[in-house]
């Protein structure tokens, strides 16, 4: 394993576009040649020649795998470059890519699960899964789980299957925090969230929670980092439940760090997550979390140690622990350290990328 080719040419930017990112400038630095495809000028474009990586430019989508013309095109990149080993995390760049890759005889032709939802038992899924993937790296072992309800009656792809959860760098945590990017009142605790604005992330649930909160008189600020479709909903529901001076929808944040620094509780209302890289975040940062006992949740929270898990949908248990955390700050803090020991102990982004090498040697 020599020349190692990351695909992913989605639009916009995203924990895929950031894994890819990360991974590739770690295999950099571990003196493996590494080439990114994107699609021109995506944000993950962008961020590859701000690091000096090199570039195949590209898009691909769900129906590009009938287009002869990006077959050639990949084919010749990876037969120039000589690509002995290419990674992928979303369905239009494998089935496009994998099946380039394969005609090129690339050794290694790995998949990055990340969805923690069951595979379709097509009969182009079960090429790939059986004839073009060598590698599958699972974000947990509840994406795992779900991976294998409908392929594997079919054909065994558990063989292929290796849990490595995403690692962080802890260094961008350990550096000097600049002004916190909120203006916090004393006695105000901030409650935080981020991620994008869609049904499956259940920011409507922590609105419906700050109501709850505001009704006991409790004071705090709870700012909801993200943007997505959901947006103009919420804002009606923040304007008919009267918490305009309660929740803040952000939009953007570019500066996870500083934005996890800034708060006091970390709160994850999904209905479902393939690995909440988010709660690692909030954890790098000493910050205890609140969330639902669903999915890979419990993979990371450690209940009562690093945070809270609450039966779904159970908003009440949600606001309670809130609550909780709200008037004690030593529990707030103690869990919040235990958070910070957890991830340097399972989640640290060189012990990942160190696994995830071993693991691809040894199967080359």
């Amino acid at each position: 394993m020599k020349n190692i080719c990351f695909i992913n040419t989605t639009g916009f930017w995203g924990g895929g576009e950031k894994l890819h990112l990360e991974y590739a400038l770690k295999f950099i630095e571990r003196d493996y040649n590494v080439f990114l495809v994107t699609s021109t000028n995506s944000p993950l474009f962008k961020k590859a020649k701000e690091n000096n990586i090199k570039t195949f430019e590209i898009k691909l989508g769900n129906m590009s795998f009938l287009n002869i013309y990006k077959y050639l095109l990949l084919y010749r990149f990876f037969k120039k470059e000589n690509i002995d080993t290419v990674i992928f995390s979303s369905s239009p760049d494998l089935k496009t890519g994998g099946f380039s890759a394969k005609l090129v005889k690339v050794k290694n032709i790995v998949y990055l699960r990340g969805l923690a939802v069951p595979i379709k038992n097509t009969f182009l899924n079960r090429i790939l899964y059986k004839d073009i993937i060598t590698h599958i790296i699972a974000n947990s072992y509840e994406t795992k789980r779900t991976l294998t309800i409908n392929l594997s009656k079919s054909i065994n792809v558990d063989d292929k299957i290796k849990v490595i959860y995403h690692g962080i760098d802890l260094e961008l945590y350990d550096k000097t925090i600049k002004d916190s990017i909120n203006n916090v009142i004393n006695e105000e605790i901030i409650l935080g969230n981020a991620g994008r604005l869609t049904n499956q992330k259940g920011q409507k649930d922590l609105i419906k929670i700050a109501h709850i909160l505001k009704e006991k008189g409790l004071k705090f600020k709870l700012k909801i980092a993200g943007t997505g479709e959901l947006q103009p909903e919420l804002e009606a529901m923040i304007k008919e439940l009267k918490l305009e001076q309660e929740v803040i929808l952000l939009g953007f944040v570019s500066d996870m760090e500083n934005f996890m620094r800034s708060l006091d509780i970390f709160l994850l209302s999904s209905s479902w997550e393939g690995f909440g890289y988010v709660i690692v975040e909030a954890m790098a940062a000493s910050k205890p979390v609140v969330a639902y006992d669903i999915s890979s949740n419990p993979e990371i929270i450690e209940n009562k140690v690093t945070g809270f898990l609450v039966d779904y949908p159970n908003l009440d248990m949600f606001s309670q622990k809130i609550e909780l955390l709200i008037n004690d700050k030593d529990i707030r803090n103690q869990l919040g350290v235990n958070g910070r020991k957890a991830v340097e102990d399972k989640f640290q982004l060189d012990d990942r990328i160190t696994e995830m090498e071993e693991s691809l040697l040894n199967k080359s």
